[in-house]
């Protein structure tokens, strides 16, 4: 159940709350009014995106009244990590390519359509240097910062499961992370290189 994943994520100190139901049978649609909901199940609702704690005793409540609901973890809030994400044919050339080349890497998290590399949290300053330095970034390639959010597993959405491809070490310590830097290099070029042919989207 994802509860005990919030559980653990909040014991890293990593703050979460819980998104949007997906529709019925756990597949398209979303609990929030949207009709026309754009990321249906994984996003903030009820909390909103500013309640996200680690405050074992709230999260033990959100998930005891909800027991599968979505985590979405509130990004480069306090310790917790930032992630950065790219369609998922582009990520795993990526972290490929990042194994590769012998990067350490911290978890990297998959839905159905893209892969997000969890990293160190950085300043929009830094962010902004490191893109500057890049002849082109292609706008598939996002950014998970402080005020953003993402779905970490087990969670359901409407969009499918959301799952490991590197999960965190193991154990009550907090999951080692890379720095943003060691990264961005590499997922402009896994989405620019001309064989590659990821969407933009």
């Amino acid at each position: 159940m994802t509860a005990e994943a919030a559980a653990q994520f909040a014991r890293w100190g990593w703050r979460v709350l819980p998104g949007a139901a997906p529709g019925p049978q756990g597949h398209g649609g979303c609990a929030c009014p949207d009709a026309d909901c754009p990321s249906p199940g994984a996003h903030p609702f009820d909390p909103a995106l500013p309640a996200a704690t680690h405050d074992a005793r709230m999260v033990g409540w959100w998930w005891g009244n909800r027991p599968f609901a979505p985590v979405l973890l509130a990004t480069g809030e306090g310790e917790g990590p930032s992630a950065v994400s790219l369609p998922a044919v582009a990520g795993a050339r990526a972290v490929a390519e990042l194994e590769r080349e012998g990067v350490r890497l911290g978890p990297v998290v998959a839905s159905p359509t893209r892969w997000a590399l969890l990293v160190r949290p950085y300043s929009l300053e830094r962010l902004g240097e490191l893109l500057y330095a890049q002849d082109m970034v292609p706008g598939s390639l996002r950014f998970h910062g402080q005020g953003g959010y993402l779905a970490l597993p087990p969670s359901a959405t409407g969009q499918g499961r959301v799952r490991w491809v590197r999960e965190p070490e193991p154990g009550d310590a907090a999951p080692w992370l890379p720095d943003v830097e060691r990264v961005v290099g590499t997922a402009v070029t896994a989405l620019t290189r001309p064989e590659v042919g990821a969407p933009d989207a």
